[in-house]
């Protein structure tokens, strides 16, 4: 996968992350929290690994 590629995949389970995670702490159900933050943080290494890309396809 590309650089952009990457970093759109990484802002989508960012943003389906934040959504479980409300949902989670709307419906009281910690499972659901902890899903979203897992898919949340997966977005972030998703991004960064975008950047990194990005950076060596710049070298």
């Amino acid at each position: 996968m590309g650089e952009i590629a990457d970093k759109l995949k990484g802002t989508a389970n960012e943003t389906v992350g934040k959504i479980k995670r409300a949902i989670g702490d709307a419906t009281d159900r910690p499972d659901i929290r902890a899903e979203g933050d897992a898919q949340e943080a997966k977005g972030d290494l998703q991004k960064a690994k975008g950047d990194v890309k990005g950076v060596i396809n710049r070298i």
